[in-house]
């Protein structure tokens, strides 16, 4: 899921057990699935800099699309702050578009629905079969065990980005590998009226997806092997204390950052106000904001200690979009030739390249133009050091509830009240409170 999206946090408390009785989505046009259907909808994420920078990128293919099939595809590009909430009402009410974006985090939690096709062996042969993906992006298109509620589409992972020239005027030569590091350059670049590192304290989504990370680090999960939320073990306390303490105590963030929302920290970066950004897949975004690939570098997100790896060496969660179709669509064979020609070889190194991601078919991900060095990072970590968020029917509403506690804390931290383990492990126990299994 892009972290620079804000999860939409009123409709994820609606019952998905109801909604698992609901039909799906689909739209009215065209006849029954064993038709030529000749319009399909489709609902985008939000992946650029804006929403009219997505339909620049996308209405070229589509018209493509539409020119090899004849089946014209109408465009809506819905921001991350109204996406779930729209995917939730529609598979309650059955009406909804015909193929769709969702954040890979959330394909458990859509798939427990039952209101999207399921990918079995039978369906990916019509799009080329289960090889062609990448294991680490199918790992985050719903349960384990289940067929996939939907394909990768792109992939992504976090990474440090670090302001060569801010870097440089502080004397710093290189990009700081443990929290420890980052903390003591942030500390030098904290200064002048700007920050060490941005942040976005008010944005529930990318919260979650940093405290998963740090939850990690520390040998920590927020759900039990049977899939009951634990979000209070000293690990996960730890975890989200360390990543607010990040302005609490490190003071490395300014404190206006606990109201940040959907991508004013990639602005601030881009504008110099602060030296550091984690983020996912940030380079085209940085770039249209008017930086060149010359004034920023790209490292790993730093671990507690050593190199990233696997287990507590995690440093980033498997971030991605997947493509996802509503089961009730009276347009499923267009549907499905558009999921195909969407994850064609020639389709994902055009829209990969225009967001700065990783493709996760294999063979798109093996050209050369995604060999750069921005990249290499951002594959090393895909392959060696991300690991997926929990793949829970009740994942989506761990994203809001955690991810709202934190966005507390961070407010608190910005008043200048203490953060202590105890008023983490209060704001978590709250947080755990509000979920179904609890």
């Amino acid at each position: 899921m892009r972290s620079n999206r804000a999860a939409a946090v009123g409709a994820v408390t609606l019952s998905l057990a109801l909604a698992a009785t609901a039909c799906g989505g689909g739209s009215s046009t065209g006849g029954g699935s064993n038709d030529s259907p000749k319009t399909l909808t489709y609902w985008a994420s939000n992946q650029g800099a804006s929403i009219e920078v997505d339909k620049k990128v996308l209405q070229p293919e589509l018209d493509k699309f539409e020119k090899q099939t004849g089946i014209k595809v109408k465009l809506e590009v819905v921001p991350w702050s109204d996406l779930l909430n729209r995917i939730l009402t529609a598979t309650t009410s059955g009406q909804g578009p015909d193929v769709l974006n969702i954040g890979n985090t959330w394909s458990a939690s859509l798939q427990a629905t039952g209101a999207l096709l399921p990918w079995d062996a039978k369906n990916l042969a019509k799009i080329g079969g289960r090889d062609r993906f990448v294991d680490s992006a199918l790992g985050s298109t719903g349960a384990e065990g289940k067929d996939p509620s939907a394909v990768p589409l792109y992939s992504m992972a976090y990474a440090l980005y670090y302001n060569k020239k801010m870097f440089a005027d502080a004397g710093i030569a290189q990009p700081p590998t443990t929290w420890a590091e980052l903390a003591a350059d942030g500390k030098k670049l904290s200064k002048d009226g700007k920050w060490g590192l941005g942040a976005e304290g008010s944005n529930p989504s990318e919260n979650i997806h940093h405290a998963f990370v740090f939850a990690q680090q520390h040998g920590a999960d927020f759900f039990t092997a049977d899939g009951k939320p634990d979000f209070t073990s000293d690990g996960v306390v730890t975890a989200v204390k360390q990543y607010v303490d990040l302005m609490a105590k490190d003071k490395v963030i300014a404190p206006g950052n606990a109201e940040y929302a959907q991508n004013q920290s990639v602005s601030d970066f881009a504008k110099g106000k602060t030296a550091m950004l984690l983020w996912q897949s940030a380079s085209a975004n940085l770039q249209s904001q008017g930086m060149s690939e010359d004034d920023y570098g790209i490292a790993p997100v730093p671990v507690q200690s050593g190199t990233p790896g696997t287990g507590a060496q995690v440093n980033s969660m498997v971030a991605g979009i997947n493509l996802a179709v509503f089961k009730n669509t009276d347009n499923r064979d267009g549907a499905t030739k558009f999921v195909k020609f969407m994850t064609s070889d020639a389709e994902q190194k055009i829209l990969n390249t225009a967001y700065s991601s990783i493709p996760p078919v294999k063979t798109a991900q093996a050209d050369s133009a995604f060999n750069t060095p921005a990249n290499a990072v951002l594959k090393d970590t895909l392959a060696k050091s991300a690991a997926a968020l929990p793949q829970v029917a009740d994942e989506s509403q761990f994203e809001t509830a955690v991810g709202t506690a934190i966005k507390g804390l961070f407010a608190d931290a910005a008043a200048g009240r203490a953060i202590t383990t105890d008023s983490v492990k209060a704001a978590l126990e709250k947080a755990q409170q509000q979920m179904p299994a609890a």
